[in-house]
């Protein structure tokens, strides 16, 4: 799995475009390849858990929706992640 850590600032430029990442969200969920995303309580950013190990898979499904280049959102981390005591 590979796991993706967003940022968020107080810029709203990046509300516009929301819409439309919400539904390539649900395209990847779709095919298989996002298991969970969210924004976390306190809008200060986001979690995306990806089924893959391909780093590259991950930047590309990433590098196709404008909100992650958007004013107000930074991608922190994109790291590979191991489920111990779970499923998902």
């Amino acid at each position: 799995m590979i796991a993706v850590i967003l940022s968020f600032s107080d810029d709203p430029a990046r509300l516009e475009l929301r819409p439309r990442h919400r539904e390539l969200l649900g395209e990847m969920h779709e095919q298989g390849l996002l298991v969970a995303a969210g924004p976390f309580a306190d809008q200060s950013g986001a979690l995306l858990l990806f089924a893959t190990d391909d780093v590259a898979e991950v930047k590309t499904a990433l590098a196709r929706d404008p909100y992650y280049g958007a004013p107000g959102v930074q991608i922190v981390t994109i790291q590979p992640w191991s489920v111990v005591t779970g499923s998902v």
